[in-house]
């Protein structure tokens, strides 16, 4: 309980260090929040864009499908807050930081994560509510008395996901100093996860749904909501696969910090 408390308040605190720095210069935080705003607003466009052409898209309504898109936001935005990784090969790798976090008593992976967080994300996932509760009024979703507790569940789990892929990625800059190059197509990827596996044939529905599971970080926990019985299953499945997929991102992990040798060798 005591480690727990610790780790805690290590987040506090490096929340207050990031709140002191970046409002220091506050026009570089707006402009980041908006510049945000901007990104997820061309994302929503292009949904309405969609619909202006056809009436359902794999069988699921605008509603239904901007209701995913909001789902999507939520994890993906905690996720960019706490887990932000892009740059670990040149700085922690190349320019050797890797061997300061060794030394200290927190567990390396979490400071990591501590260093680089970003709140500003965290904006997203507020947005991604609002998208919810409107879209989901106009479907006539009923608030039920497992809604919050099953969307923190599986928010927490697609978060889970999002983060043992990533890691295990990252973890293959201890076997290289150079970028592999992964980490943005792997962004790319990703971004199917919002909309629904049924308009992709089968060969990209299994990769998204087995492989790179994306498809657990919006369609299928958002269906649950949307009570789309079909995909009910595969729901209920999302917290398996956020514990397989962090476990296998945390092995990965500790296997390439095993092989680091420093920066000087």
């Amino acid at each position: 309980m005591t480690r727990i408390f610790y780790y805690l308040g290590l987040i506090v605190e490096y929340f207050k260090n990031y709140m002191k720095t970046r409002l220091t210069y506050r026009a570089d935080f707006w402009v980041e929040v908006i510049s945000d705003l901007l990104f997820q607003a061309t994302n929503f466009i292009f949904i309405l864009v969609v619909f202006m052409h056809t009436d359902s898209l794999g069988g699921w309504s605008q509603n239904e499908v901007i209701f995913v898109y909001g789902f999507f936001m939520v994890p993906y935005a905690v996720f960019s807050c706490f887990v932000n990784m892009w740059n670990f090969s040149e700085r922690y790798i190349v320019k050797g930081e890797m061997d300061r976090v060794l030394t200290r008593p927190a567990h390396h992976l979490f400071q990591i994560f501590l260093e680089n967080i970003d709140p500003p994300a965290l904006i997203g996932a507020v947005v991604g509510m609002v998208i919810m509760v409107i879209s989901g009024g106009q479907l006539g979703l009923p608030f039920e008395w497992w809604t919050i507790p099953a969307l923190i569940v599986l928010t927490l789990s697609a978060v889970a996901i999002y983060t043992g892929i990533y890691t295990a990625l990252t973890s293959l800059s201890f076997y290289s100093d150079a970028p592999t190059g992964i980490l943005p197509l792997m962004f790319n990827i990703q971004n199917y996860g919002r909309y629904p596996v049924t308009i992709y044939n089968r060969t990209i529905q299994i990769l998204l749904t087995w492989v790179i599971p994306f498809a657990f970080v919006g369609i299928y926990p958002a269906a649950l909501f949307l009570q789309r019985e079909e995909m009910t299953s595969m729901a209920l499945l999302t917290p398996v696969m956020g514990a397989i997929f962090l476990t296998i991102g945390l092995l990965a992990w500790n296997m390439g910090v095993r092989r680091y040798k420093g920066a000087g060798s």
